[in-house]
């Protein structure tokens, strides 16, 4: 019979190897057998063992927690740590201490990236691919160092309750909050707020790809033209000049594509494989399509891993893609960015009421 132990061990090889990880014992392992390799119990300098230590292109670079299934996973991040200090001197390695950090139990799973200012752990869907943590590694700095020093925004040309929404929202980014909602009154220019936004996350921010979700297939088409006519606040160039949005119409994401416009139900389809989705289906609402209260179960695929998009925006999306979708949404290791003109109870506790940003239609009317 199984410990409860060995149980937590093999879901996390299975999840491991699902993310593109080789798995080799501490006493016959080859740290160059593939870019990411996970050796099980590596023994440190202080005689502690490592469940597994991570080689990313033959170096280590982070290390894994293992506990069984039940135990508060939110309360042992002290122990990966330990490990990251421990490294024995003759094992090559990118830095020290070593930078990457989770905990799991095979049902779920925190991460903490050592290199963050603000050095907080999160709960993410499953492993990093081992090609992404090479890239993160190869980066002068990260993400969310780099959301701390976006520049002043240039106000010319922007209404008050804009300047109020992109700073606003720019502020929790930098404190890291994972989840920042924007209140804007119909007619306020939510869209074009995000584009402004979006525009200053790729570029200084370096965002790799932000999600754009819409209620509507035809919300999609008016989002993608939006961004495209946005010119450039700064260089007096249109937004389709240097970056590609794509309004998905099939379940396939250009490459070099920056925002990805989409229904969640299409991105839902996505996710579970399948290579075509109606675009009928997406004349109607996330709420219609899932009235039935059914949650979505979302599982991990390779084509689409946790970590392909920085950013989420959900702009005006029905209440119920917090709740029956909600697996959809926190299956991406991203930041949820909300816009909306109405919040509902279920919205503002999905955003743990991170308001940023409030610009109510009563506000407006005095503003007329």
């Amino acid at each position: 019979m199984t410990t409860p132990e060995e149980q937590a061990r093999k879901k996390i090889d299975i999840n491991l190897k699902k993310a593109g990880w080789l798995i080799q014992s501490r006493d016959d392992f080859d740290r160059t057998a593939g870019l990411g390799v996970a050796v099980c119990e590596f023994l440190m300098d202080d005689g502690t063992e490592a469940d597994y230590l991570l080689f990313v292109d033959g170096k280590a670079c982070g290390v894994i927690e293992a506990k069984k299934s039940g135990i508060t996973l939110s309360g042992v991040e002290n122990q990966s740590q330990g490990y990251a200090y421990h490294l024995p001197e003759y094992v090559k390695n990118w830095q020290r201490p070593l930078p990457f950090r989770y905990e799991t139990s095979g049902d779920e799973t925190y991460f903490c990236d050592g290199r963050d200012h603000i050095c907080r752990s999160r709960k993410v869907f499953g492993f990093h691919t081992p090609q992404t943590l090479f890239d993160w590694l190869k980066d002068d700095n990260t993400l969310r160092n780099r959301l701390e020093r976006i520049p002043p925004l240039n106000t010319d040309g922007l209404r008050k309750c804009q300047i109020e929404a992109i700073e606003g929202l720019e502020a929790s980014l930098s404190a890291s909050q994972p989840r920042s909602l924007i209140q804007m009154a119909t007619g306020a220019g939510k869209t074009f707020t995000a584009c402004n936004f979006s525009y200053r996350l790729l570029k200084y921010a370096k965002a790799k790809r932000i999600l754009f979700l819409v209620d509507r297939n035809n919300l999609g088409r008016q989002t993608k033209k939006e961004f495209e006519n946005f010119r450039l606040r700064d260089e007096n160039r249109l937004f389709s000049e240097v970056y590609i949005a794509q309004h998905l119409q099939q379940n396939i994401i250009d490459k070099d594509a920056k925002i990805v416009i989409t229904t969640i139900q299409r991105l839902y389809s996505m996710l579970c494989g399948e290579e075509e989705y109606s675009t009928e289906d997406e004349d109607v609402s996330a709420y219609e399509l899932g009235a039935l209260g059914k949650p979505k179960e979302v599982c991990y695929n390779p084509k689409l891993p946790p970590e392909f998009f920085d950013f989420i925006i959900t702009d005006e999306c029905h209440r119920s893609i917090y709740g029956d979708w909600r697996q959809v949404l926190e299956y991406f290791d991203a930041f949820v960015i909300g816009l909306t003109a109405t919040p509902s109870k279920q919205t503002l506790g999905y955003f743990n009421k991170n308001i940023v940003a409030e610009y109510p239609y009563e506000l407006s009317l005095i503003h007329i």
